[in-house]
């Protein structure tokens, strides 16, 4: 589960150098765990300064998942309550805590009525007990994989097919359901609260005739009546020439009664990953382009929007700059690719402007000989380069920098990957490494390499206001002698909590800007 592999971790800076930080970090007691081997699903804010963790865990000679280890963590980082929820046969989509209630959100499949289940257990943090509420329920035949969690190659074969988007409050959330029988094509948007009130019940069935949708992003109003969800629309044309594009990114904005769809793609732009930002002010959408149809990236892209007929009032594509490019290549750019790039995080600064990261993922497979003699094929996640972006409020470009690293598991993603905290016009990215000190090449590109050491370092890298680079090992690996879940932190402002995990030994780690 957590047999994680780094192949490369380094970072380039032409203007970058390895300085102290302002930071802060204290460790809580190692507990002891009895579950070796589980994934890190949700941590959540307690409501009163302390946390929640919820784990699936897998036990037996064939590892398999046997229920839910929930954690109860206070203020001072101290462990107050632990459960073992006995559940399994069910989808986990997403957890959170609302009122002093822990509520688990579950895709379930109820063969005796044949459809499938959106149900919610809930149990007070104080003692937990758990009840259950199914708040809809779709029929359909049983399918493989119900929810979609790809990025790329997105399936729409199955009769049944559902994405779970939460806003980042986590105090409402979108379900989209997709039904396909015969001739029967139906397709629903459904918007909850956090006290499972149904807000929004939109038919989107008439869309889904000509384009079949994969959502990736959302933004919901203050008052939960109106959402804008990002998906890219994949046409149902059997056949496709060399110079046709398979997809186009919009914009929907859905209500109750109503429902607007806004698409984006210009003459020689195309569209490469679109994140929605909704603020009192405005509404806009920030991403990547292409200037060719296909998977490779040149630039920035920028649309404000009304956010009553979503007309788009300003676009702004934004070449990649020489600097990003030196980042990102060396000086030897050309016929470099940029490609396969996934938002991460999306924030506006004190100043108004906006700052943004993204992270170059990716899968591979292949097949590999087992001690059986036989051949199994092994998955391969890729977290690599990481990008970081600043844009002035009207759209303008101020500077962008691209992070290198290359990160390769075929287990728990929680370890790899990184995490970001944005305070004032700065941002902080916190990655975590084997390597203990960076080597320079060429006075240019500073290298971490894996290293020897079952332990791992934590650095901190800075993109100031003026997108200068720093950087700084703020945990050496003598102290955190378990690896931290840096990619699934708990974020408060300008506190940052992870959680640390190695076989039956388990902490929480707090850093505090």
């Amino acid at each position: 589960m957590k047999n994680i592999t780094l192949l490369l971790l380094f970072f380039i800076g032409f203007s970058a150098f390895a300085q102290k930080m302002p930071v802060t970090y204290k460790f809580s007691e190692k507990y002891h765990d009895r579950y070796k081997y589980s994934n890190l699903q949700t941590i959540a804010n307690d409501g009163a300064g302390g946390s929640i963790l919820v784990r699936s865990y897998f036990t037996g000679l064939i590892l398999k998942p046997r229920g839910y280890i929930i954690e109860h963590y206070g203020q001072d980082l101290g462990l107050l309550n632990e459960f073992n929820y006995k559940v399994k046969d069910k989808d986990f989509v997403n957890a959170f805590v609302n009122n002093g209630i822990l509520n688990i959100l579950f895709l379930e499949y109820n063969a005796g009525k044949q459809a499938y289940d959106y149900v919610v257990h809930q149990s007070p943090i104080t003692n937990f007990d758990f009840t259950k509420t199914t708040i809809l329920s779709i029929p359909s035949k049983q399918v493989e994989e119900p929810i979609d969690k790809k990025y790329y190659n997105r399936e729409f074969a199955s009769g049944f097919s559902t994405s779970i988007l939460f806003n980042e409050k986590k105090d409402a959330f979108v379900i989209s359901a997709h039904y396909k029988k015969a001739k029967d094509n139906q397709h629903f948007i459904h918007v909850f609260d956090a006290d499972l009130t149904k807000l929004v019940s939109h038919d989107f069935s008439a869309e889904v005739e000509e384009k079949n949708y994969a959502f990736e992003n959302v933004e919901i109003t203050q008052n939960k009546k109106e959402v804008f969800l990002v998906a890219k629309a994949y046409y149902k044309k059997r056949r496709f020439s060399a110079l046709e594009r398979k997809f186009q990114y919009e914009l929907i904005k859905v209500t109750d009664q109503e429902r607007v769809l806004k698409t984006f793609d210009e003459p020689g732009m195309y569209l490469e990953a679109l994140k929605p930002i909704l603020t009192e002010k405005k509404l806009i959408c920030i991403g990547f382009y292409s200037n060719r149809k296909d998977n490779r990236y040149n630039g920035l892209s920028y649309f404000k929007l009304d956010e009553g007929s979503l007309d788009i009032k300003s676009t702004k594509f934004l070449p990649f700059t020489p600097q990003f490019m030196a980042d990102k290549f060396g000086l030897e750019e050309d016929n470099k690719e940029v490609k396969n790039l996934i938002f991460k995080n999306a924030k506006i600064a004190s100043d108004g402007s906006i700052l943004f990261n993204a992270e170059e993922y990716f899968i591979t497979s292949g097949f590999q000989n087992n001690p059986g003699g036989s051949r199994v094929k092994i998955t391969r996640y890729h977290y690599n380069d990481m990008i970081g972006a600043k844009l002035t409020d009207d759209g303008d470009l101020i500077w962008v920098r691209n992070i290198n690293k290359s990160e390769v598991t075929q287990g728990d993603g929680a370890y790899a990957s990184y995490s970001t905290l944005t305070k004032g016009n700065d941002t902080y990215f916190f990655i975590s490494t084997a390597s203990e000190n960076p080597q320079l090449l060429n006075n240019e590109r500073l290298v971490f390499r894996q290293g020897l050491g079952r332990n791992r370092n934590v650095f901190m890298i800075k993109l100031d206001e003026k997108g200068f680079m720093t950087y700084d090992k703020i945990i050496d690996d003598k102290e955190a002698r378990l690896p931290l879940m840096v990619s699934k932190p708990l974020i408060n402002k300008d506190q940052i909590l992870f959680y640390a995990k190695r076989g039956s030994k388990k902490q929480l780690v707090e850093v505090k800007l």
